[in-house]
This record gives structure tokens, C-alpha cells and sequence, in this order.
């Protein structure tokens, strides 16, 4: 179903409609909202129209916003309204707004360092959850948190209302997993929504990001849209129900109960010099591009511009002015350049601002092969990576760019392996596979990498961001000629010795002469992948069963030869623990107890939440162990 000309609404808008149904109406709902953005038509006014018969039509009049943020906004001509199945249906037709007005506005905070929207309170497009970490080459967050002067993340007490709306949530989520996409339609995701903007209004807005993730999801793949991943549904439900848990045991980190706000404090000067620029395409309807910069301490800093705007504006944004201090260099500029700023304004995670007193002077580029850029590159890649594996570094929203931090590296090309180009780490490094950091056929970066693959042979450096769920895979941001390498990329002299290649397009002229030539790539071996050898693979698809099909299709996987075989196989393997809570999990599934008149007496998806939970936690750590040892 595409939404069309609907807008946006608010998911408390959204939640509080459903909520007003009857028990009789929220059984058709489902039906109802299957056709209404195919017969929306906007008026001369502005405001959307959606027409049920004759004798019944919903106006949507947003606001501002562009957004319907409050239900006098949604109007139905019928004698039900507003407690009516088509105005229900239509809001639950629409796309969802996110929580805060988006664009990075900033405003004094109440410290006197300034602050500013995040954004998209999303998680990454590919469901990793998102996060976005911009960390330092060398011991990541820390210097960022430094610069910021932020303290440790530290537990914090819960008041008793964050604490009650943490459970709520958990509640919320715990029946929505039950469901699975299967049964998880308008009515449950309208709880979940509910429960989220109880969550928002107790001040956890990240627990109400985490919550508006799993019912994009769930709509995402209910509508069958392309490109959703059950993988993506099951990682943001495992974020939402461990967040969830964590609130409503009454501690939690910091973090959890921060502001919506990214803050900015002051980082005096600043002297920071391009690295690359990405372009960002969110599921959400972003758009932009993130220029990575590295400080002369080797702290890592990022200038993003990332507003809706989808494709076009991704591909546009590249070559936009950077709204930073006055400057007078365009991202393009940026990525080769370099800024000196006097009062920076620097986020936790190393976001610079354009606070009010900030002025940015133009710097000349550094080579990579120059400090402080070269110690990114010398840097051995399975340091690096143990680093990133570890969750070194912050996290932020899916408009905000991607996440985990840069590697660098320099490598010899081997060639392709399907989409991935094989390549081996200098010094008798591992097999590494170089995958597009977004496959859009409309930006270059497939394109870039199919290019590479024809030249075996070629040195090339690299620097990228690990894929932390698959085994030895960099999806490269940028790549550039190895220095001293006879054989090595031939780049024009305004390129500064760096190709990005989510804008740069690489052509025959590009690469040497001599040593390698272009050929059809040739299919290669890249590398044992121990993530796909271990029967692992069994219980992520049971739990990503449990998410398409609810409950009761992970009891149903319970019963029969199948179940024994799956805790069998995992025994086997030595993978004890993941075969105890797959089993667990089965059986919980499938318990329903009843009284003797065949009523249940405990219909509560409360402890089949903890068991599925217990389960995806334990594979999540097994799976980053493995992918860890794929780097060695």
C-alpha cells in the first residue's frame, strides 16, 4: 500500500482514534484501511480528502508541521465521527510522523551550550538499530566525550512514572511480538503507539524511538514493501523489549532517560580536516548527506545536512553549502578540505553545531597518507575491529547518518564474489568483502565496486564501516592509492588523493595502465564464513518465524522431529546455551494453560516475550563472537 498523498500523522493522534472503537469496529479496521491512500485527493486548500460512499469522507488538514498533530486536524462528515471506523482508518492508512519536529534547529540550552532537534528518532535503514556512532580512530567516544566534557554513563534511578510507562511498553511489545506480522495490524500496532507516547510523555524518548521502529516494521512488512528484511523487524523488536526490561526494573543507563535533544557543548577550537562524504537515504524519507572529518588529535567529527527530501536530496546534498560558522566550503569541499572552528559546539558523539558565536575559517586538506589522517590507516584492522565490536562508540537516529566507526585499511583486490568484492588486508591481513554502503541503483556506490572487481591485482585504500553482522564485510565510504603501490588507483588531482564513492563515479581512466587490466570479473572464494557455517542459522529463523508469525508459529516449530533435530544440532556444535533457550522458547510458546471449561487461564505474553528476548540476546551475542573471529 503506498501512502500517497496522505500526511503524516502523529502516533498519538493515530493511538487515540483507534482507542475510541468499539470492540465491534476494531475487528473491520484492518479491511477498512486497505484501500483509503489509493482514493485520497488533495484539495485547493491544502487539506487531503478521502472519500467512503456517499454519505461519509475524512479531511486531513495538516499543520505547519506538514504533520496531523492533533485530532481536530482529522475531521469525518459521518454521524460516528470522531468515534468512527473511517477516520480511524484513514489515520491508520497514513505514514507516521516522527515524534519531534524535524531539522537540526538549535536553541540555547538551559546549561548556556546550545542545543538541537535530532531529527528522525529512527534507527538505521538496514535495522541494526540502529545508531549512529561517529567515533575516533583511536579510542573512540572517549575523545568525543572529552571535547564535550560529558561524565561517564552512569545508572540512573527511575521515577515511579518512567517506571510504570516502561512497563506499559514492555506490555505493549510483548503482545505485539505475540502477534507477529501476521495477526499485528492496525489495532496492535495503535497499543503499541499508545504505549510509546506514555513512554515519550514520562521523558524516555528513546524507548518511544525504539517502539515507533517496530511499528514501522511491522507496516513495512505487512505491505510487503521492498527492501524489509525480517532481520531488521526481529533486531528492532529485540532493542525495543531489552530496552523495555532494563527501564522497567527501575534502572537503567543514563542514556535511556536522555533528553530527544542531541546537546552540544563547547569544544573551544577546533581544527578539523575531510575525510569523505555519504550520501544518507533513510526508510523514512530522509535525505542528505554526513562529510566525516578527523581532528588534529585524531578525534572524529561529522557535518551532517539531513532533512526529507529522500533520494533527490541525498544526491543533491553532496554539493550543498555547509551550514557551519559562516563557512564558505561546500560538502564536496569539506570532504577534501578542512575547517578551523572558534567556539565549536561539539555532541557527544561528535557532531559539530551552528550555534550561535561559532565562526569556521577554510583549512587545506590533508592527504591520507598525512597525519592526522595516516594513524587511521596504520591502525591494525583487527584492533580496529575488536574496538567496534565492542560497541565503542555512541549511537544517535537513523537521520542522522550511519553508524559504527571508520576503519581504514589497505588491501589488494581478488575479485567478486556475487554482489561483494573480495579483497585481502596488506600484510597477509584477512579476506575481506567490500559490499555497497547502500545498494540504491541511483547512487554510485554498486556501480563503484563493480568497477573495482575488474582489476585483480590493485592496491587500494580503503576506509570504510564494518558490517557488524555479517563475517569480514566493510561496506567503503571512500578509497584512494596505496602509497609507493606500483599498481594503485590513478585519481585527478582535485580529487586530493580520495574517491568517495557514494558521489564520485570511478571511470577506466581512473585506474593504471599497466600491471592490471580490466576483465570480466571471475567468481572467487572469499573466505570461510564462520557466521554461515554454525547452525545458528536455525535459531534466527526460528525467532524471525516467531516475528512473521507470532507465537503461534514458533509452537508449532515446538512439535515434532523438527524441534528435536534443532536442539540436537545445536548440542552438537558445542552451542548448548542457544539449544537450553531455543527449547525454552518452543515450549513457552506452545503453553497455554486452561481451566475445565477450556478458558485460558493465563492468556499474558509476558513470559513467551522473555523467552524469545532471552533467545535473540544470546544469538546476538554468539553472532558478533563469530563475526569477530572472521576479522582474525
Amino acid at each position: 500500500m503506498s501512502t500517497g498523498l496522505l500526511p503524516p500523522v502523529a502516533p498519538d493522534v493515530l493511538a487515540d482514534a483507534v482507542e475510541q472503537l468499539s470492540a465491534r469496529l476494531r475487528k473491520k479496521l484492518d479491511a477498512a484501511v486497505a484501500d483509503c491512500a489509493a482514493r485520497a485527493a488533495t484539495s485547493a486548500d491544502g487539506s487531503v480528502e478521502v472519500p467512503f460512499g456517499e454519505d461519509a469522507s475524512v479531511t486531513l488538514r495538516p499543520g505547519p508541521s506538514g504533520a496531523v498533530t492533533h485530532p481536530d486536524q482529522a475531521v469525518c462528515s459521518c454521524l460516528l465521527a470522531p468515534r468512527c471506523l473511517h477516520r480511524a482508518a484513514v489515520l491508520s492508512a497514513a505514514p507516521l510522523a516522527d515524534a519531534d519536529a524535524h531539522g537540526d534547529q538549535e536553541e540555547p540550552a538551559p546549561d548556556g551550550t546550545a542545543a538541537v532537534e535530532e531529527g528522525a528518532s529512527e534507527g538505521r535503514p538496514d535495522g541494526s538499530g540502529p545508531a549512529l556512532p561517529h567515533t575516533a580512530p583511536g579510542d573512540g567516544p572517549r575523545r568525543a566525550a572529552d571535547a564535550s566534557g560529558a561524565e561517564p554513563v552512569a545508572p540512573v534511578v527511575l521515577t515511579p512514572a518512567q517506571v510504570r510507562a516502561a512497563e506499559g511498553l514492555w506490555g505493549a511489545a510483548a503482545e505485539a511480538l505475540a502477534a507477529g506480522v501476521a495477526a499485528g495490524g492496525a489495532v496492535v500496532q495503535a497499543e503499541l503507539l499508545r504505549a510509546a507516547h506514555t513512554a515519550r510523555l514520562a521523558g524516555l524518548p528513546r524507548a518511544e524511538a525504539a517502539a515507533l521502529r517496530v511499528v514501522r516494521g511491522l507496516r513495512a512488512a505487512r505491505e510487503r514493501r521492498e527492501g524489509q528484511r525480517l532481520s531488521d523487524l526481529a533486531g528492532a523488536f529485540r532493542a525495543l523489549l531489552a530496552g523495555a526490561a532494563a527501564l522497567s526494573s527501575g534502572a537503567a543507563d543514563a542514556g535511556a532517560a536522555a533528553s530527544a535533544r542531541r546537546v552540544y557543548a563547547q569544544g573551544g577550537s577546533v581544527r578539523a580536516y575531510g575525510l569523505c562524504r555519504e550520501p544518507v537515504l533513510s526508510a523514512t524519507g530522509y535525505g542528505g548527506v554526513t562529510t566525516h572529518l578527523i581532528g588534529a588529535d585524531g578525534a572524529a567529527y561529522t557535518v551532517s545536512d539531513v532533512r526529507p527530501g529522500g533520494l533527490s536530496r541525498a544526491k543533491g546534498a553532496g554539493s550543498a553549502q555547509v551550514a557551519l560558522g559562516g563557512a564558505v566550503l561546500d560538502h564536496a569541499g569539506l570532504a577534501r578540505g578542512g575547517l578551523r572552528i572558534v567556539g565549536a559546539t561539539v555532541s557527544a558523539d561528535g557532531r559539530l553545531g551552528a550555534g550561535r558565536g561559532v565562526s569556521a575559517t577554510p583549512l587545506r586538506g590533508v592527504d591520507w597518507s598525512e597525519e592526522p589522517v595516516a594513524a587511521l590507516f596504520a591502525r591494525p584492522v583487527r584492533e580496529a575491529m575488536a574496538a567496534a565490536l565492542a560497541g565503542d562508540g555512541p549511537g544517535a537516529g537513523e537521520a542522522d547518518g550511519p553508524a559504527t566507526a571508520l576503519v581504514g585499511c589497505d588491501v589488494e583486490v581478488i575479485g567478486a564474489a556475487g554482489d561483494a568484492v573480495v579483497v585481502r588486508v596488506a600484510g597477509e591481513g584477512p579476506l575481506v568483502r567490500l559490499r555497497a554502503a547502500h545498494p540504491h541503483p541511483e547512487l554510485p556506490h554498486a556501480a563503484n565496486l563493480r568497477r573495482i572487481a575488474q582489476y585483480p591485482g590493485l592496491a587500494l585504500r580503503v576506509l570504510g564501516r564494518p558490517d557488524l553482522d555479517r563475517a569480514a564485510t566493510l561496506r567503503p565510504l571512500a578509497v584512494g592509492p596505496v602509497p609507493g603501490a606500483p599498481v594503485t588507483l590513478r585519481l585527478p588531482a582535485e580529487w586530493k588523493g580520495r574517491a568517495d564513492l557514494g558521489y564520485d563515479r570511478l571511470q577506466g581512466e581512473h585506474f593504471p595502465r599497466e600491471g592490471v587490466g580490466p576483465a570480466v570479473p571471475e567468481a572467487v572464494a572469499a573466505g570461510p564464513d564462520p557466521l554461515a557455517d554454525a547452525p545458528l542459522w536455525r535459531v534466527r529463523r526460528l525467532l524471525e518465524a516467531g516475528v512473521a508469525g507470532g507465537r503461534r508459529t514458533v509452537a508449532e516449530a515446538g512439535r515434532g522431529a523438527e524441534a528435536a533435530s534443532l536442539v540436537a544440532r545445536l548440542t552438537r556444535a558445542g552451542l548448548a546455551g542457544a539449544a537450553h533457550l531455543a527449547r525454552s522458547l518452543t515450549e513457552e510458546a506452545g503453553r497455554r494453560p486452561r481451566d475445565a471449561f477450556g478458558r485460558l487461564t493465563d492468556a499474558s505474553a509476558d513470559g513467551y516475550a522473555r523467552a524469545w528476548l532471552a533467545s535473540a540476546v544470546h544469538l546476538a551475542a554468539a553472532e558478533r563472537s563469530l563475526v569477530a573471529s572472521s576479522w582474525s
